[in-house]
């Protein structure tokens, strides 16, 4: 049940709970209206993502067919496009209206002319592929499927001898604020971790056919019948005092903890959380100059044998 929001909602090893995440559900999720904070925040990863791009360019030189796999509103598959200037780019979601905004930005960058879209559900929906994929991008939507070894084997199947896999999974969890804020008690960010690991353990087991699995992923892949060729981890440093767009980011993340997390908090903790999200807060994340983004996403790469 792969939707690509995964781009946009990286702020921790997973993605965090709230919008996006009934992911077996699309009636409770209006895209459209997710689709700008999706972009935004995709958007500003766009560092962290080409240098992620860059090292790929050295494990499959001149791919004819890109695949992103669960690429919600197409920002890295547009990366994609422009890192590798030969290559048709195919973005695959689950939602339409994420897929819509993909094409009008791949038109608006000039790379539509080798940009196609593929509407549905992964993995079954990569069969509607014309031909394997020299490169396929999975950016957290693997963790979005109940059988994650399954999966891994169906993503195998859609590659092209020589071709590689990259799935982004794992990394550190994000940081925005220092330990001792001022207000409150330190530590609020450790133990927001703590429930959004908790609630990530629910996500898995609840997905349809879900099989717990050791995230040991260059061992999976290895089981898919690839060959590992390397693993590396890619930082986004924005370091205090956070730019505008930074500090939008960070005020998203922590409302969607707040909503998703709120009644499991105790009463300073959600009172401390008002106070960084209130924008008339002078102590809020929307004034104080020791708001930074740091964030570590880890990448992990395979080649199917010729």
């Amino acid at each position: 049940m792969a939707h690509g929001h995964h781009d946009g909602h990286d702020d921790g090893p997973h993605d965090g709970p709230g919008a996006g995440h009934h992911h077996h559900d699309h009636t409770d999720i209006d895209w459209a209206e997710m689709a700008p904070l999706l972009e935004s925040q995709a958007e500003l990863f766009a560092p962290l993502y080409e240098r992620a791009m860059t090292w790929l360019t050295d494990k499959q030189t001149e791919p004819g067919l890109i695949v992103d796999a669960g690429s919600g509103p197409g920002v890295v598959a547009c990366l994609l496009a422009e890192a590798f200037p030969g290559a048709r780019v195919v973005a695959v979601d689950g939602s339409e209206p994420l897929l819509e905004r993909a094409r009008a930005r791949a038109d608006r960058l000039g790379v539509g002319d080798r940009f196609d879209t593929i509407t549905g559900e992964l993995p079954g929906v990569l069969d509607e592929l014309d031909y394997p994929a020299d490169l396929l991008w999975a950016s957290r939507s693997l963790h979005h499927l109940g059988d994650q070894r399954a999966a891994l084997a169906a993503f195998a199947d859609r590659l092209a001898p020589g071709g590689t896999l990259a799935i982004l999974e794992g990394g550190l969890p994000a940081r925005f604020l220092p330990r001792d804020i001022g207000i409150g008690r330190p530590g609020l960010q450790a133990r927001l971790d703590v429930l959004e690991e908790e609630w990530f353990a629910e996500m898995r087991a609840s997905l349809p056919g879900s099989v717990a699995e050791t995230e040991d992923w260059t061992t999976l892949m290895t089981a898919a019948g690839l060959k590992p060729t390397g693993t590396r981890t890619f930082m986004l440093d924005l370091p205090a005092p956070a730019r505008d767009r930074a500090r939008a980011y960070v005020a998203a993340t922590l409302t969607r903890l707040r909503d998703g997390f709120g009644e499991h908090l105790d009463a300073t903790d959600r009172a401390t959380l008002d106070r960084l999200l209130d924008p008339d807060d002078r102590a809020s994340v929307h004034h104080r100059p020791d708001v930074f983004v740091l964030a570590a996403h880890t990448v992990h790469t395979a080649a199917h044998a010729m």
